[in-house]
Protein backbone atom coordinates (compact mmCIF):
# COMPACT_ATOMS: atom_id res chain seq x y z
CA UNK A 1 0.00 0.00 0.00
CA UNK A 2 1.26 3.36 -0.98
CA UNK A 3 2.23 5.00 2.32
CA UNK A 4 3.30 9.16 2.81
CA UNK A 5 6.93 8.57 1.82
CA UNK A 6 5.43 6.88 -2.06
CA UNK A 7 2.56 9.73 -1.86
CA UNK A 8 4.91 12.41 -1.42
CA UNK A 9 7.42 10.74 -4.34
CA UNK A 10 4.29 10.91 -6.38
CA UNK A 11 3.80 15.01 -5.52
CA UNK A 12 7.10 16.16 -6.32
CA UNK A 13 7.20 13.75 -9.39
CA UNK A 14 3.89 14.71 -11.28
CA UNK A 15 4.02 18.92 -9.97
CA UNK A 16 6.63 20.63 -12.07
CA UNK A 17 4.86 18.62 -15.12
CA UNK A 18 1.63 19.80 -14.91
CA UNK A 19 1.59 23.33 -12.49
CA UNK A 20 0.43 25.41 -15.19
CA UNK A 21 -0.49 23.48 -17.65
CA UNK A 22 -4.17 23.50 -18.88
CA UNK A 23 -6.44 20.69 -19.01
CA UNK A 24 -7.62 19.21 -22.88
CA UNK A 25 -9.83 16.54 -21.63
CA UNK A 26 -10.89 14.01 -18.91
CA UNK A 27 -11.07 10.17 -19.44
CA UNK A 28 -13.17 8.18 -17.27
CA UNK A 29 -12.74 4.50 -18.09
CA UNK A 30 -14.11 3.37 -15.06
CA UNK A 31 -15.61 5.26 -12.37
CA UNK A 32 -15.95 2.34 -9.97
CA UNK A 33 -12.85 2.79 -7.42
CA UNK A 34 -13.73 3.20 -3.49
CA UNK A 35 -16.48 5.60 -4.28
CA UNK A 36 -17.53 6.32 -7.82
CA UNK A 37 -15.35 9.33 -9.82
CA UNK A 38 -17.27 12.26 -10.51
CA UNK A 39 -18.35 12.57 -13.89
CA UNK A 40 -19.15 15.93 -13.59
CA UNK A 41 -15.36 16.66 -13.84
CA UNK A 42 -15.38 15.48 -17.49
CA UNK A 43 -17.42 18.66 -18.32
CA UNK A 44 -15.64 20.78 -15.27
CA UNK A 45 -12.06 20.51 -15.76
CA UNK A 46 -11.40 21.22 -19.41
CA UNK A 47 -9.99 25.00 -19.86
CA UNK A 48 -9.26 24.95 -15.96
CA UNK A 49 -5.01 25.08 -15.26
CA UNK A 50 -3.40 22.91 -12.52
CA UNK A 51 -2.24 25.48 -9.40
CA UNK A 52 -0.55 23.78 -7.08
CA UNK A 53 0.13 20.01 -5.93
CA UNK A 54 0.08 19.28 -2.09
CA UNK A 55 -0.05 16.49 0.06
CA UNK A 56 -1.93 16.03 3.54
CA UNK A 57 -1.35 12.70 4.84
CA UNK A 58 -1.93 9.76 2.34
CA UNK A 59 -3.75 11.85 -0.10
CA UNK A 60 -2.90 13.97 -3.12
CA UNK A 61 -4.30 17.30 -3.82
CA UNK A 62 -4.18 18.94 -6.92
CA UNK A 63 -5.79 22.62 -7.04
CA UNK A 64 -7.53 23.86 -10.55
CA UNK A 65 -8.90 26.79 -11.02
CA UNK A 66 -12.52 26.31 -9.22
CA UNK A 67 -11.53 23.34 -6.78
CA UNK A 68 -9.50 20.82 -6.14
CA UNK A 69 -9.08 17.04 -6.46
CA UNK A 70 -9.23 14.79 -3.56
CA UNK A 71 -6.81 11.25 -4.55
CA UNK A 72 -5.90 8.78 -2.62
CA UNK A 73 -3.85 5.68 -3.94
CA UNK A 74 -5.95 3.19 -1.96
CA UNK A 75 -3.84 -0.59 -1.98
CA UNK A 76 -2.53 -0.51 -5.15
CA UNK A 77 -2.66 2.33 -7.47
CA UNK A 78 -0.64 5.25 -8.80
CA UNK A 79 -0.36 8.19 -10.37
CA UNK A 80 2.09 8.89 -13.42
CA UNK A 81 2.86 10.87 -16.34
CA UNK A 82 2.82 9.42 -19.77
CA UNK A 83 2.61 10.88 -23.07
CA UNK A 84 -1.13 11.32 -24.08
CA UNK A 85 -0.47 8.99 -26.84
CA UNK A 86 0.95 6.24 -24.82
CA UNK A 87 -2.09 3.28 -25.11
CA UNK A 88 -3.84 3.06 -21.57
CA UNK A 89 -3.38 -0.63 -19.78
CA UNK A 90 -6.64 -2.69 -18.38
CA UNK A 91 -6.22 -1.00 -15.36
CA UNK A 92 -5.25 2.79 -15.88
CA UNK A 93 -9.03 3.49 -14.91
CA UNK A 94 -8.88 7.48 -15.40
CA UNK A 95 -6.86 10.43 -17.33
CA UNK A 96 -6.11 14.18 -16.96
CA UNK A 97 -4.61 15.44 -21.06
CA UNK A 98 -3.05 18.42 -20.59
CA UNK A 99 -1.97 21.19 -23.35
CA UNK A 100 2.00 19.59 -23.07
CA UNK A 101 1.21 16.72 -24.30
CA UNK A 102 1.48 14.82 -21.35
CA UNK A 103 -1.32 12.36 -19.39
CA UNK A 104 -1.74 11.91 -15.90
CA UNK A 105 -2.94 8.89 -15.31
CA UNK A 106 -4.53 6.81 -12.40
CA UNK A 107 -4.33 2.61 -12.26
CA UNK A 108 -5.42 1.21 -10.08
CA UNK A 109 -5.83 -2.60 -10.12
CA UNK A 110 -7.65 -3.83 -6.73
CA UNK A 111 -9.90 0.23 -7.27
CA UNK A 112 -9.68 0.80 -3.29
CA UNK A 113 -8.36 4.11 -4.12
CA UNK A 114 -10.46 7.30 -4.91
CA UNK A 115 -10.93 10.66 -7.12
CA UNK A 116 -13.17 13.29 -5.32
CA UNK A 117 -13.77 16.79 -6.76
CA UNK A 118 -14.27 19.61 -4.28
CA UNK A 119 -14.68 23.19 -4.35
CA UNK A 120 -14.53 24.04 -0.84
CA UNK A 121 -11.03 24.05 0.84
CA UNK A 122 -9.61 20.43 1.24
CA UNK A 123 -9.44 21.21 4.66
CA UNK A 124 -12.69 20.84 5.58
CA UNK A 125 -13.64 18.21 3.62
CA UNK A 126 -15.20 14.81 5.93
CA UNK A 127 -11.70 12.55 5.10
CA UNK A 128 -9.24 15.67 5.64
CA UNK A 129 -10.75 17.00 8.50
CA UNK A 130 -10.13 15.35 11.82
CA UNK A 131 -6.15 14.10 10.63
CA UNK A 132 -3.44 14.75 13.07
CA UNK A 133 -0.30 16.60 12.41
CA UNK A 134 2.07 15.94 9.67
CA UNK A 135 4.97 13.84 11.27
CA UNK A 136 7.58 16.05 9.26
CA UNK A 137 6.17 19.45 10.50
CA UNK A 138 7.58 21.04 13.99
CA UNK A 139 3.73 19.90 15.05
CA UNK A 140 4.74 16.39 15.57
CA UNK A 141 6.79 16.58 18.31
CA UNK A 142 7.96 14.24 21.27
CA UNK A 143 6.22 17.10 23.73
CA UNK A 144 3.11 16.52 21.04
CA UNK A 145 3.41 13.04 21.41
CA UNK A 146 3.91 12.47 24.99
CA UNK A 147 0.59 14.54 25.76
CA UNK A 148 -1.21 12.82 23.52
CA UNK A 149 -0.49 9.10 24.60
CA UNK A 150 -0.89 9.49 28.30
CA UNK A 151 -3.32 6.97 29.67
CA UNK A 152 -4.11 5.50 26.03
CA UNK A 153 -4.03 1.70 26.34
CA UNK A 154 -3.76 0.23 23.31
CA UNK A 155 -0.06 -0.23 21.58
CA UNK A 156 2.54 2.33 20.60
CA UNK A 157 2.26 0.84 17.00
CA UNK A 158 -1.63 0.98 16.59
CA UNK A 159 -1.29 4.63 18.02
CA UNK A 160 1.13 6.08 15.98
CA UNK A 161 -0.66 4.69 13.15
CA UNK A 162 -4.53 6.31 13.63
CA UNK A 163 -4.31 9.34 11.46
CA UNK A 164 -6.40 11.37 14.06
CA UNK A 165 -2.62 11.18 15.86
CA UNK A 166 -0.45 11.67 13.25
CA UNK A 167 -1.00 11.22 9.53
CA UNK A 168 0.69 9.20 7.10
CA UNK A 169 3.04 6.92 9.60
CA UNK A 170 1.39 3.63 7.66
CA UNK A 171 2.67 0.23 8.78
CA UNK A 172 5.99 -0.32 7.13
CA UNK A 173 7.01 3.30 8.50
CA UNK A 174 5.62 2.74 12.28
CA UNK A 175 7.85 -1.01 12.26
CA UNK A 176 11.22 0.56 11.20
CA UNK A 177 10.49 3.61 13.17
CA UNK A 178 10.05 1.09 16.23
CA UNK A 179 13.08 -0.20 15.47
CA UNK A 180 14.88 2.41 15.02
CA UNK A 181 13.97 4.23 18.57
CA UNK A 182 14.23 0.65 20.33
CA UNK A 183 10.58 0.35 21.13
CA UNK A 184 8.43 -2.89 21.41
CA UNK A 185 5.65 -2.58 18.57
CA UNK A 186 3.49 -3.89 21.77
CA UNK A 187 4.40 -1.25 24.18
CA UNK A 188 1.30 0.78 25.62
CA UNK A 189 1.10 3.89 24.22
CA UNK A 190 0.72 5.82 27.49
CA UNK A 191 3.53 4.01 29.06
CA UNK A 192 6.38 5.82 26.62
CA UNK A 193 8.55 8.49 29.12
CA UNK A 194 9.37 11.95 27.41
CA UNK A 195 12.47 10.52 26.73
CA UNK A 196 11.56 7.54 24.52
CA UNK A 197 8.91 9.92 22.62
CA UNK A 198 11.67 12.08 21.66
CA UNK A 199 13.43 8.97 20.01
CA UNK A 200 10.26 8.15 18.28
CA UNK A 201 9.12 11.05 17.22
CA UNK A 202 12.69 11.68 15.60
CA UNK A 203 13.26 8.17 14.17
CA UNK A 204 9.91 8.69 12.66
CA UNK A 205 11.13 11.59 11.09
CA UNK A 206 14.24 10.29 9.98
CA UNK A 207 13.26 7.24 8.41
CA UNK A 208 10.30 8.77 6.39
CA UNK A 209 12.75 11.65 5.25
CA UNK A 210 15.37 8.95 3.83
CA UNK A 211 12.30 6.47 2.37
CA UNK A 212 11.40 10.09 0.50
CA UNK A 213 14.82 10.67 -0.59
CA UNK A 214 15.56 6.54 -1.94
CA UNK A 215 11.46 7.65 -3.59
CA UNK A 216 9.66 5.32 -1.71
CA UNK A 217 9.15 1.51 -0.73
CA UNK A 218 8.04 -0.96 -3.88
CA UNK A 219 5.76 -3.60 -2.21
CA UNK A 220 3.93 -5.17 -4.19
CA UNK A 221 1.91 -2.96 -7.60
CA UNK A 222 3.63 0.78 -6.03
CA UNK A 223 5.75 3.04 -8.88
CA UNK A 224 6.50 6.67 -8.71
CA UNK A 225 5.13 9.33 -10.94
CA UNK A 226 7.48 8.08 -13.58
CA UNK A 227 6.64 4.53 -13.32
CA UNK A 228 9.92 3.49 -11.56
CA UNK A 229 10.44 1.41 -8.96
CA UNK A 230 11.30 2.90 -5.03
CA UNK A 231 14.51 1.62 -3.83
CA UNK A 232 13.86 2.21 0.24
CA UNK A 233 13.26 -1.74 0.47
CA UNK A 234 16.89 -2.72 0.35
CA UNK A 235 17.31 -0.50 3.36
CA UNK A 236 14.61 -2.07 5.60
CA UNK A 237 15.69 -3.25 8.98
CA UNK A 238 13.02 -4.89 9.97
CA UNK A 239 9.36 -5.31 7.87
CA UNK A 240 9.05 -8.85 6.18
CA UNK A 241 12.26 -9.96 7.72
CA UNK A 242 11.07 -12.29 10.21
CA UNK A 243 13.53 -15.03 11.06
CA UNK A 244 15.83 -13.16 9.23
CA UNK A 245 18.89 -12.35 11.23
CA UNK A 246 19.32 -8.82 12.83
CA UNK A 247 21.65 -6.43 11.31
CA UNK A 248 22.66 -4.73 14.63
CA UNK A 249 22.58 -7.95 17.19
CA UNK A 250 22.23 -11.00 14.44
CA UNK A 251 19.72 -12.80 16.28
CA UNK A 252 16.57 -13.71 14.28
CA UNK A 253 13.75 -11.17 14.02
CA UNK A 254 10.37 -11.93 15.48
CA UNK A 255 6.92 -10.88 14.37
CA UNK A 256 3.47 -10.99 15.41
CA UNK A 257 0.01 -9.46 14.78
CA UNK A 258 -0.80 -6.41 16.30
CA UNK A 259 -4.20 -4.85 15.43
CA UNK A 260 -4.51 -7.00 12.45
CA UNK A 261 -1.46 -5.88 11.23
CA UNK A 262 1.93 -7.81 10.78
CA UNK A 263 4.42 -6.22 13.23
CA UNK A 264 8.24 -6.94 13.14
CA UNK A 265 11.02 -6.54 15.81
CA UNK A 266 13.98 -7.76 17.43
CA UNK A 267 13.19 -8.64 20.98
CA UNK A 268 17.00 -7.84 21.70
CA UNK A 269 17.23 -4.62 20.15
CA UNK A 270 13.71 -3.15 21.14
CA UNK A 271 12.75 -2.80 24.66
Amino acid sequence: MPELPEVETTCRGISPHIIGACVERVEIRNSKLRWPIPKTIVTLLPGMSATSVLRRGKYILIQFDFGWLIIHLGMSGSLRLVHKSVAPDKHDHFDIYFDTGNALRYKDPRRFGSILWTTDAPANHKLLKNLGPEPLSNDFSRDYLHAISRKKIQTIKTFIMDGRNVVGVGNIYANEALFDSGIRPGVGAGKLSLRRCEKLTTSIKHILQKAIKKGGTSLRDFVNSDGNPGYFQQELYVYGREGLPCKLCNKPLRSKFINQRSSFYCNSCQR
